[in-house]
């Protein structure tokens, strides 16, 4: 028999979770502050509760999808709701801090209370598809326990292990690479549009380019994770060069006057490295010195 589960926060994560999870047949609860928000889940079959403790009553497993870790607290740590679920599973599927998960899965241990926290790794429209990505993080034989409940809502879940702060970090980790790419897409188009490039070729080249950019971000991860920093035959592209280019790009940004927030942080992080004599090593030498104000 599918176990009952409630779903707190009604945005649109949330209602795609609970969508995918009456699609998987399971019993499903949902409560929203706003109440008018769980309208469309009542027309699909969820069941509608009037407060948080009707919706922790109601099921056994619990799935929080809201604002951040201080909306869930406000919610579950009234003394009666943290006391309706104990014996229950929380899944926490707010973005937060690796400290913040840590802290609440602390806090459910304290009280008798199962925990997972999540991170998905995708936008509503992928939510219960093959292709929808959710990293989990804390004990393993509760992982396992849930496993079924959590393939309702993507096709490729994740364990991270049972450090409960792991999912949220990785996701910010994979998040800090999407913002990479997004970031380095309005610089280029700010110095597209300043040398009158036309978007569209722009977009040609980076369609063209994007292979040879994922073979070096793929390079640089393994490099760092073995350590090896000093160039050698299967380097692919040491710090002079780059840098070379780099202060090119610097130039033609002083003289059409664009914005040089981003290319500042680039500046430092070359500098401390070239500074400490790395120069000719391996790209992957700079990632000793991200977040370092000295020489490792």
């Amino acid at each position: 028999m599918q176990p009952a589960i409630s779903v707190l926060g009604m945005g649109r994560m949330g209602s795609a979770l609970a969508h995918a999870l009456l699609k998987a047949g399971y019993p499903t609860t949902v409560w929203n502050r706003t109440a008018d928000k769980a309208a469309p889940l009542a027309a699909a079959g969820a069941e509608v509760a009037r407060s948080v403790r009707n919706a922790v009553d109601a099921s056994e497993i619990v799935i929080v999808n809201v604002s951040d870790y201080a909306a869930t607290q406000s919610l579950l740590r009234d003394g009666a709701v943290a006391a309706a679920l104990q014996g229950k599973l929380i899944v926490e599927l707010t973005s937060g801090t690796p400290d913040g998960a840590r802290e609440t899965q602390a806090w459910a241990a304290r009280h008798g209370i199962g925990y997972l926290d999540g991170a998905i790794l995708a936008t509503p429209d992928f939510i219960g598809t093959e292709a929808g990505t959710l990293l989990v993080s804390g004990p393993t034989d509760v992982f396992e326990q849930s496993r079924a409940v959590l393939g309702a809502l993507g096709g490729n879940v994740q364990f991270i292990g049972e450090d409960p702060g792991l999912a949220n970090a990785l996701d910010s980790a994979v998040l800090a690479l999407m913002w990479g790419a997004l970031f380095g897409a309005l610089q280029a188009i700010a110095v597209s549009r300043a040398e009158a490039i036309d978007l569209d070729m722009l977009a040609k080249q980076w369609t063209a380019t994007a292979p040879v950019i994922e073979g070096l971000v793929s390079d640089l991860i393994r490099r760092s994770a073995a350590g090896r920093y000093a160039a050698d035959g299967e380097t692919l592209s040491s710090v002079s060069p780059h840098y070379g280019a780099f202060r090119h790009l610097i130039d033609l940004m002083a003289a059409r006057g664009i914005d040089r927030t981003i290319t500042d942080g680039y500046e430092a992080i070359f500098r401390r490295a070239i500074d400490a004599g790395h120069l000719h090593d391996d790209f992957a030498s700079l990632s000793q010195f991200m977040g370092r104000s000295e020489s490792p």
